[in-house]
């Protein structure tokens, strides 16, 4: 398990490839992570407000300090982070 500030982004990468080739959709389930393998499934949650989404990392980041996870818009709003930018969260492997 690892903890620690997530973040989101989406807007100006909406359509982009990825680091794993794949087209980069802000409302799909998935992630950037500096290290874990891609196809890795993840469950996040939002240790603020309990909040919990699972998604799969297909992208390298965040490159913010502190940061340890970049999540697309879609799991970013069920985990309620759109509206602050950030949240503490906690990762679990699931693969």
């Amino acid at each position: 398990m690892q903890r620690g500030q997530a973040s989101w982004y989406g807007p100006g990468f909406h359509g982009r490839r990825t680091a794993s080739g794949e087209r980069f959709n802000s409302y799909d389930m998935t992630a950037a992570h500096r290290s874990l393998p891609f196809g890795t499934r993840l469950r996040v949650v939002n240790e603020t407000n309990g909040r919990s989404v699972v998604v799969r990392v297909n992208d390298r980041g965040p490159f913010a300090h502190r940061r340890i996870i970049d999540l697309a818009k879609g799991p970013a709003q069920q985990l309620g982070l759109t509206s602050a930018g950030t949240a503490y969260v906690s990762l679990h492997r699931l693969d």
